[in-house]
């Protein structure tokens, strides 16, 4: 796809000694990103801020963690302002109770949804706009009310926003710009054909943006639609192998995998586990809190609520393991998360990626280890290889005696 484009590469060090104003951004964006930790822009922000400012659609590839949320949050939100003031030279006037929104921001998860609106909210109230969460697990008269008072960035899921426009509480008709964060899961979930729904009902010739960890053949559709001559990016050097991620692989005997998890996550500050099946998820959080662990489990069939306190907990240092669903795959930020530990082997080398992409974040140090059972050495390969990955292996499982001829 980057060939077919024409993708520019920016450089692993792009960025180094400019600022966020060089960019185009305005005083208040580059004080709030300041507060925010962000004091200069990582080379995904630098190649593709001045491009959305600009008003060009956008296409942009960088690893999770990369700062792709801050790419596209902060010149939108600068966009939106450029725009009103366009529109309403002579200040505030037009920001009335109910007003439509004027940008979309589409993820596939709650979670990633609610990460996202935590980073673009105080960046939009800097300059005086409004962000709304639209997920699901959420009540919905607090969404009607948020709506209904007016909102100048509406952040969400396909279903719920979906719904919303399908009850007409949510109209899109004066969307400027329309993001799509992680559009190849969003392909993965089935959400191809609502994503397309939901931008056909934005104005044509608006500004687009795409952005992804991975970008493969399910978006094609998605950049052929909606996005006119983008500008495309890609960071060197940005991938998991080449990071400051260390990965490992244990073989081991399939009954000593509770010991194994414990003594890996005994020796961790922060982790996360990943498991396959809600059931062994909660599992493993007992097993690791009876061990004197503090752990909790998060998954699909908690409610938000409860997903979040989970989250919170891990963030807030009240636990120090989350042992997770890969519903906790993408959109999960934690700080100093040190230890990634796959108690069951991924199904394939995007979902390695992403689950490894909760740690090493910003350039941060981190390990990744998956635990597989000896039959599983021959599909573990081949999913590194597909990743891109070099993983130190260490085998811990016991031989097997050999075969011997039965005697007659």
């Amino acid at each position: 796809m980057h060939e077919r484009l024409d993708a520019q590469t920016a450089a692993a060090d792009a960025g180094v000694g400019i600022g966020f104003a060089d960019l185009g951004l305005g005083d208040n964006l580059v004080r709030q990103l300041a507060t925010l930790g962000a004091s200069e822009p990582f080379p995904i922000q630098a190649a593709t801020i001045p491009q959305v400012i600009a008003g060009r659609d956008v296409l942009g590839r960088g690893r999770t963690g990369s700062g792709k949320t801050i790419a596209f949050g902060a010149p939108l939100v600068e966009r939106l302002l450029r725009l009103h003031h366009e529109r309403h030279p002579e200040g505030a006037k037009g920001r009335s109770m109910g007003r439509s929104p004027r940008a979309l921001i589409l993820a596939p998860t709650r979670e990633l949804a609610q990460q996202i609106d935590r980073t673009v909210q105080p960046l939009a109230r800097s300059v005086g706009l409004f962000t709304i969460s639209i997920v699901g697990g959420v009540p919905y008269q607090r969404q009607l009310t948020g709506l209904h008072r007016g909102v100048d960035i509406v952040i969400g899921t396909p279903g719920r926003i979906q719904d919303l426009v399908d009850k007409r509480e949510l109209d899109l008709s004066q969307i400027a710009i329309s993001v799509l964060d992680e559009a190849d899961h969003m392909c993965d979930l089935g959400f191809l054909e609502p994503v397309q729904d939901i931008l056909r009902l934005t104005p044509g010739g608006s500004q687009r943006l795409l952005f992804s960890a991975t970008l493969d053949r399910a978006v094609e559709s998605l950049v052929a639609e909606f996005l006119e001559d983008p500008s495309v990016h890609e960071v060197a050097d940005e991938d998991q192998a080449s990071s400051t991620i260390h990965h490992r692989v244990l073989v081991i005997d399939p009954h000593t995998k509770r010991d194994t998890l414990t003594e890996l996550v005994g020796g961790a500050e922060r982790a996360i586990v990943f498991s396959r099946t809600r059931v062994f998820a909660e599992d493993v959080a007992m097993t690791l809190d009876d061990a004197g662990i503090p752990a909790v489990s998060m998954h699909g069939d908690l409610n938000q609520a409860k997903r979040n306190r989970s989250l919170a907990a891990l963030t807030r240092g009240q636990v120090r393991a989350l042992v997770a669903t890969d519903v906790a795959a993408r959109g999960i930020h934690v700080d100093d998360v040190e230890l990634i530990v796959q108690a069951d082997m991924p199904d394939d080398h995007k979902t390695y990626l992403h689950r490894a992409g909760r740690t090493g974040r910003a350039g941060a140090q981190g390990v990744v280890v998956t635990i597989i059972a000896p039959g599983r050495r021959r599909r573990m390969t081949e999913l590194l290889e597909h990743a891109g990955i070099e993983a130190e292996w260490e085998d811990r499982s016991t031989p097997r005696p050999p075969r011997t001829r039965p005697r007659y």
